[in-house]
């Protein structure tokens, strides 16, 4: 081997053991209304950058749980849930940025009628006439759940549909609609659309509706608060819009 070709292979390590040395983790603990396109752009920021992102996702009250509990760089929660926690120290001020916004929504499974939801009275007939229903457990503190259990108050129905209804603690409930055990789901419309097997009907009424915006901070124990504030900075990319309105992230009423 000459001399030249072994110090090109010597620079070469050289360059990857820097690289790998510079590579960082990113630890993200994020609500689960935003994990189909997070998860997908978090992929996009590891090829791009060569760092590593670390995800946890789930409901609201299981993500501030983890954010006391776990190590983390960035938080997605909630606009109003990430306020209460800036205003509690448990995220840096100033760095929020709202990365989506979405609403609840209605869906069946693939190839079943849709329902009439196009008013108040529709979508309560819809709700009376259902087989059965899922959501998310309000006690899991989800932004759904808590939202939806106030409806059915408000409707008047909440008795009436409980026999018929299976709460789930978190996660894509419309997938058991997908699987043929439940008829509807109401949920974020963010978390209906990424399920296969699984028909958007529609949003809620307008007069039921809940439009959350979702926004990412950098967390207060972040070991590294640049390479945090990096990742939410990638996620705001313009080039990404479209991605966010697919993933129905991009909800206006």
């Amino acid at each position: 081997m000459s001399a030249r070709v072994s110090g090109v292979m010597v620079a070469v390590g050289l360059l990857a053991v820097a690289t790998q040395a510079q590579a960082g983790e990113v630890r993200v603990i994020s609500a689960g209304a935003v994990k189909s396109i997070v998860s997908e752009l978090a992929q996009a920021y590891e090829k791009e950058t060569g760092n590593k992102v670390v995800m946890q996702f789930g409901p609201m009250g299981f993500v501030r749980q983890k954010l006391a509990s776990d190590p983390a760089d960035v938080v997605i929660m909630s606009d109003t849930v990430i306020e209460d926690t800036i205003a509690k120290g448990g995220v840096t001020a100033g760095s929020r940025t709202d990365i989506g916004r979405t609403g609840m929504g209605v869906g069946v499974r693939d190839g079943a009628p849709q329902p009439d939801i196009s008013s108040v009275d529709a979508f309560k007939r819809a709700l009376l006439e259902a087989k059965s229903i899922v959501y998310v457990d309000p006690a899991s503190g989800a932004t759904s759940g808590v939202h939806f259990a106030s409806v059915l108050q408000k409707l008047g129905v909440a008795e009436a549909v409980k026999p018929k209804t299976t709460l789930v603690p978190g996660g894509y409930p419309a997938e058991l609609v997908a699987k043929g055990e439940v008829d509807l789901v109401v949920h974020q419309i963010s978390e209906i659309v990424p399920v296969k097997g699984v028909t958007l009907v529609g949003p809620l009424p307008k007069e039921l509706q809940k439009l959350t915006i979702y926004s990412a901070g950098v967390a207060a124990k972040s070991t590294n608060a640049d390479l945090a504030r990096g990742f939410t900075t990638f996620l705001t990319r313009p080039a990404f819009r479209a991605k966010f309105a697919e993933a129905g992230l991009d909800y206006k009423e």
